[in-house]
């Protein structure tokens, strides 16, 4: 938990921790970091997904027929924030396979750090759907914020944010902002520094992920 918030989770792992030394150093190629980038969300995912609602099916075993728990309820929708969210797609995908995929198209102003949408789309029935909203970069809060905005504009209810790694900054201006929101990060960073970026941070994730600088 941060603070005492229960539905703040930091995944204290030890492997999050060696893969985002990994991801962390400069000398990180893009191949690399992309794939590391997955595991780290698959690992966060499998966090966020233990409250998964279950109901019992009969199937037969090899043994005998048997009652066995299945996932029950509409199929949970992933939401990655263009363009970094989708880094953690392929991860989050491995886990829940069927998973009905949104988008939402964020930008931040570079000067005045506040987000802009220009695209959403998201999965039918959405009001029905557990919604799990991913970002690798939790800075400011401001495109997060904006996003579940939307969601909630649009009917969604059951909203979990996914990222690799927050600032303390953006974690709690997330929780002002929607206290009903859950949050799971990889990592709590140390702050944000003077143009709004994580210290330390991985950099624009973004640019890491698509290797576009």
């Amino acid at each position: 938990m941060y603070k005492g918030i229960e539905n703040i989770t930091i995944c204290d792992h030890p492997l999050i921790k060696h893969k985002l030394t990994i991801v962390r150093q400069t000398s990180t190629g893009t191949n690399e970091f992309r794939t590391v980038i997955e595991e780290i969300a698959m690992m966060i995912g499998y966090e966020a997904l233990k409250d998964l609602p279950l109901e019992d099916v009969e199937i037969e075993t090899p043994i005998e027929k048997a009652m066995c728990p299945m996932l029950s309820g509409k199929k949970p929708a992933i939401v990655p924030i263009l363009r970094a969210g989708l880094g953690m797609l392929s991860g989050m995908l491995r886990l829940m396979p069927a998973a009905k995929v949104g988008h939402i198209g964020m930008y931040r102003d570079e000067e005045t750090l506040e987000p802009h949408e220009y695209y959403c789309k998201l999965p039918t029935e959405i009001d029905q759907r557990a919604i799990y909203l991913v970002d690798p970069m939790l800075a400011t809060g401001g495109s997060a914020i904006a996003a579940i905005d939307a969601i909630k504009q649009r009917g969604g209810k059951n909203i979990t944010f996914l990222c690799i790694v927050a600032a303390p900054e953006g974690l709690e201006k997330i929780h002002e902002a929607h206290p009903d929101v859950r949050v799971f990060a990889g990592n709590l960073d140390r702050q944000l520094n003077e143009v709004g970026y994580i210290c330390p941070g991985l950099g624009d994730c973004g640019d890491r992920i698509f290797g576009t600088k």
